[in-house]
């Protein structure tokens, strides 16, 4: 019975929180305004050698809801594990990677290695995007 009600409760808080945070209350979203591009784990994108392994040494999978920030944005609290939500996307997305120096401001979405639907994305600006820092003490 305890399983039922503490899933029903989980489910009921995933609108507002992914079910890794204790509540509501002690939560506090902070929200940016990015430009967002997509991005495939194919060789021409990433590396040669192994294009499934992002920046923070995780493995990408198709179906995952992982994200690359740029480097300022790892400043501004989006570090490795941070959960976000993304304007127009259903879903909690992770920060897995990492994005070059040369990028600002942006995050990268990742789509497997649907190249197609990673080009219909294209790059759009100004998303709101949704994060709560992580405590990494």
């Amino acid at each position: 019975m305890r399983r039922k009600v503490r899933a029903a409760a989980c489910a009921g808080l995933l609108l507002l929180i992914s079910c890794g945070v204790a509540n509501a209350e002690s939560v506090e979203w902070k929200t940016l305004s990015v430009a967002a591009s997509a991005y495939n784990s194919v060789a021409s994108q990433t590396t040669k050698h192994d294009p499934s392994v992002a920046a923070w040494g995780d493995v990408l999978k198709p179906g995952m809801h992982a994200i690359a920030v740029s480097r300022d944005l790892i400043k501004k609290g989006l570090t490795h594990g941070t959960k976000v939500k993304i304007q127009g996307l259903p879903g909690i997305y992770v920060v897995r990677d990492k994005m070059a120096a040369r990028w600002t401001n942006k995050i990268d979405i990742y789509m497997g290695h649907d190249v197609a639907k990673a080009r219909d994305w294209g790059i759009q600006h100004d998303i709101r995007i949704l994060y709560v820092e992580n405590d990494n003490s």
